[in-house]
């Protein structure tokens, strides 16, 4: 088949692997979450309120009646929260053969986590950084174990990367920010990938964007797009759509560790999923190795690898 054409049908059968879906209440972590249910998975929501992710999960169970779907509670916002999360999955599995770093917030104003970082960098970024770094123990031995980060074409947007400014305090913008935060995604599984090869590690990292999807994380949109928006709307994808390169990602055999996927349509905005190119900042080795480091002294999480 070829690559403008694949779907959900390409998914093979998943019977007996652990999936880990953060933000899996709504969007594209719901429609992606209920895809691995379908195809056997054990898929784990890892979602914020427990009661939108226990509609969730009866939503997925509506239509997949034998799935094998569960809630865990976790909020990327509070290390604390993660941390707890983690230890949970740890007395519930042996191992874990995929996690999909989807959650995520946008164009939020300015406003911190409970651990006083920028919300848009520490839920997107830090919160899942920490997050892999204490259940990747679980992978490494998994063999075709997958790390899969959902970033966005709008890690394009020109914003300045301050290492010792993560916060973007001088003159916060909000869309600035968000463009920062999908930057990092990407920047952490490049960097991710490099250690993981250098280690001899079964587990692979990815990462995946969804064009313009139609889904709840435009509530934050600035009052001054919104117009540009509503002119964009009818053109923009379903939450079913926008899903398919992060599942391409997840589970597509031919993938590799350090591919990036979009969909193929002009300006990526829509379309099959497909390999994309990421921006050079993305590439940029002593960006990546910084980021990291800074990660690792901001939340306390190093990683095995």
């Amino acid at each position: 088949m070829s690559d403008a054409k694949w779907n959900t049908d390409d998914i093979a059968d998943l019977t007996g692997r652990v999936a880990v879906v953060t933000g899996a209440n709504t969007g594209l972590g719901l429609e992606t979450a209920r895809e691995l249910a379908a195809k056997n998975a054990t898929v784990v929501l890892a979602v914020r309120d427990l009661g939108k992710g226990e509609t969730a999960r009866a939503d997925i169970a509506a239509g997949v009646p034998d799935a094998d779907v569960s809630v865990q509670a976790l909020d990327l916002a509070s290390l604390e929260s993660i941390r707890t999360a983690s230890a949970d999955l740890h007395e519930r599995f042996e191992a874990i053969d995929l996690l999909v770093n989807n959650a995520g917030v946008m164009f939020t104003p300015k406003s911190t986590t409970a651990d006083g970082f920028e919300l848009q960098l520490g839920v997107n970024h830090l919160g899942h950084f920490a997050f892999t770094g204490l259940l990747i123990d679980l992978m490494l031995g998994v063999d075709g174990s997958r790390i899969v980060t959902v970033s966005s074409g709008a890690h394009k947007f020109k914003s300045t990367f301050d290492l010792t400014d993560l916060a973007g305090t001088d003159g916060y913008n909000r869309t600035a920010a968000y463009g920062r935060s999908k930057v990092a995604n990407l920047l952490f599984t490049y960097e991710l990938q490099r250690r993981l090869t250098a280690g001899g590690a079964r587990t692979i990292a990815l990462a995946a964007h969804p064009g313009g999807s139609n889904t709840e994380l435009g509530r934050n949109v600035p009052t001054a797009m919104r117009a540009v928006g509503l002119v964009f709307r009818p053109f923009m994808q379903s939450a079913a759509m926008g899903a398919l390169p992060t599942l391409r990602a997840a589970t597509d055999p031919a993938a590799l560790g350090g591919q990036y996927y979009g969909p193929d349509g002009f300006g990526e905005f829509r379309g099959s999923p497909v390999l994309v190119e990421s921006n050079d900042r993305s590439h940029d080795t002593e960006l990546q190795q910084g980021l990291w480091k800074a990660s690792e002294t901001l939340t306390g999480v190093t990683f095995p690898v």
